[in-house]
């Protein structure tokens, strides 16, 4: 097992082009870290510094406190699983997962044993006479990660290696994969551009956005502190709705207006984050989970909860994420000018309901919002405004 640091880690192409950017960032000995990211944000070039397929252009890589920035790939005890399965299709399942053994010269009997071994560990017992035509997607994959574990490497490296499965599969393999390297507990750096599979996995998570690294830390950190926009706009499924605001002073307190509705932050609320009456009177942005927006019956309905009308529905089984076109308030459409008419049109918001409770296309709601859980960002450094 490894303890893995970028120490102030670049990488610049031919032409100038930087893909990395003073990346510093330590992954644990036995850890299990996710790099997520869009295309081309450096993920992949970060996983394959690790392995020694790309240059370090600037800074130090450490493997167990040693710097390998010059060692050969073959030296560095790393085994990598890539979106393709790469499997010796003349060779049996077993062949398969013993090739690299019986390549270091081990004796039969010890290749014999880990094979076995690793057969057990990732459920392939019944299929180790078999050829890789024979199996399904997810078999090939479970295959590829065994003659990888097999080797008993100081760490997995994972390129999307589920990239290639239907989606059914895609869940099953997570559940895989995961359980494999709590068992095996070799660190594991694993590569994906799917916030779903980032969010399930791993024990921390690294989000990436144009060679540098937004936030590190566990899901559920990212998912309820994010950063800035970008981590909050991206992590987290169905999406954040994200809504050009300004806080200022309302009545009796900060209100946040966007769209023509208000939503008040409550002296509780405000006591337990100060930074947002220290941000009244400046342009945000509001991050607001579909589940945080709530229907109520519009006879009962606060002051302060927001009309609107459902546009159209997605059904997502024991969910409904409800498109809602947001009507704007009396009180503020009152403050609206010829000039400001476009900053104050009213915003579409995705909501979460439960699929017990019908709801129609056309159907008017009423939705109130849990202050304590809107995030805000600074609309020009896109800085979460923090407590």
């Amino acid at each position: 097992m490894a303890e893995i640091v970028f120490d102030q880690i670049g990488k610049t192409y031919a032409g100038g082009y930087a893909a990395i950017r003073n990346l510093n960032m330590t992954i644990r000995d036995g850890e299990f870290l996710i790099l997520v990211g869009p295309s081309g944000c450096g993920k992949s070039t970060a996983l394959r510094m690790i392995a020694g397929l790309e240059d370090i252009s600037e800074g130090r890589l450490m493997i167990n406190g040693a710097v390998v920035n010059d060692l050969a790939p073959r030296d560095r005890d790393i085994a990598m699983v890539f979106q393709s399965y790469a499997l010796y299709p003349h060779l049996t399942v077993a062949e398969n997962i013993g090739f690299g053994l019986r390549v270091r010269g081990m004796d039969k009997a010890e290749i014999a044993r880990k094979v076995d071994e690793t057969a057990r560990l990732l459920e392939l017992e019944d299929y180790l006479a078999r050829k890789p035509a024979q199996l399904s997607g997810g078999q090939r994959q479970r295959v590829a990660m065994g003659r990888a574990l097999a080797r008993s490497p100081q760490a997995f490296l994972m390129d999307e290696p589920l990239s290639n499965l239907d989606a059914r599969l895609r869940g099953q393999m997570r559940a895989e994969i995961a359980r494999m390297q709590k068992l095996s507990g070799i660190t594991t750096v694993y590569v994906t551009h799917d916030q779903v599979e980032a969010m399930t996995m791993g024990d921390r998570v690294a989000v990436m956005k144009g060679g540098v690294l937004q936030q590190l830390g566990t899901p559920r950190s990212l998912y309820d502190r994010p950063a800035n926009l970008f981590v909050a706009s991206f992590m987290g499924a169905p999406a954040m709705n994200l809504l050009e605001g300004e806080l200022v002073a309302g009545h009796g307190g900060i209100e946040a207006r966007f769209g023509g509705v208000a939503i008040p932050f409550s002296a509780g609320v405000l006591a337990e984050r100060p930074g947002v009456g220290r941000a009244a009177g400046r342009a945000v942005v509001l991050g607001v989970r579909p589940d945080v927006f709530q229907p109520v019956d519009g006879v009962n309905a606060p002051s302060s909860a927001i009309p609107g009308t459902v546009a159209f529905i997605e059904d997502l089984g024991a969910d409904l994420l409800a498109h809602v076109d947001v009507e704007m308030a009396d009180h503020l459409k009152a403050l609206a000018t010829e000039q400001d008419e476009v900053a104050l049109s009213a915003p579409r918001l995705r909501v979460m309901i439960d699929s017990t409770r019908r709801v129609s296309r056309g159907e008017r709601l009423s939705l109130v919002a849990d202050a304590a859980r809107i995030h805000l960002f600074d609309a020009a450094t896109e800085a979460a405004i923090r407590d």
